[in-house]
């Protein structure tokens, strides 16, 4: 009532955090399916099978890449690094990609072979593929690494270790993933390489 004060406070409820947008893995290999841009095509393939940001992504370098063991090293938040299995069938596309552009440098080089791909134009081939796809919900190159860690989950591997993957600094970030999942058991190579097979 107005020029009444009952002297109560508001207590805020405690804000939800939000799942992750996570994609099956049919719905990935139909959107990359979509994509005619093999630079495009290869960097959206290497974020799902690495688990990776978009800015970890199109920045890699070619010396990145360790073929003898089969891991790409990032270089992530606050500059640390972490190494990362790298499936068979994405570095074998790797090959065939740079292959196309024999950049010294970039692995996703943008047209002009001076720069890494550009963040926006990478998230603008996605957004269409998205639509082409006919994905209803509106989701970013982000959910490609949500996508990544559902499926390590799911698949029973341990959540310190998708949280080292990851690079997250809190194994609470990764824990959220477990809410989303119901564990099998799998190898994490056998499991990124069937995976990517076919994508």
């Amino acid at each position: 009532m107005p020029g009444s004060c009952s002297g109560e406070k508001r207590i805020a409820s405690p804000r939800q955090k939000r799942l992750p947008d996570a994609l099956s893995d049919d719905q990935v290999r139909h959107l990359l399916s979509g994509i005619r841009n093999p630079t495009h095509k290869t960097c959206l393939a290497v974020m799902y099978a690495c688990g990776l940001r978009i800015s970890e992504a199109t920045t890699l370098e070619i010396g990145a890449v360790d073929r003898a063991n089969q891991v790409l090293r990032i270089v992530g938040k606050g500059d640390k690094e972490r190494l990362v299995p790298l499936p068979q069938p994405v570095l074998d596309e790797l090959g065939r990609l740079w292959l196309t552009h024999h950049n010294h440098r970039w692995l996703f080089p943008n047209h002009f072979g001076d720069a890494p791909l550009n963040n926006r134009v990478l998230s603008r081939s996605f957004a269409a593929a998205v639509v082409t796809a006919g994905i209803q919900r509106g989701v970013t190159p982000h959910a490609l690494r949500h996508s990544y860690a559902t499926r390590l989950i799911e698949n029973g591997i341990d959540t310190r270790i998708v949280q080292i993957l990851l690079g997250h600094a809190s194994i609470a970030t990764t824990a959220i993933y477990t809410h989303l999942t119901t564990p099998t058991r799998a190898s994490l190579h056998s499991l990124l390489d069937r995976l990517m097979t076919g994508l």
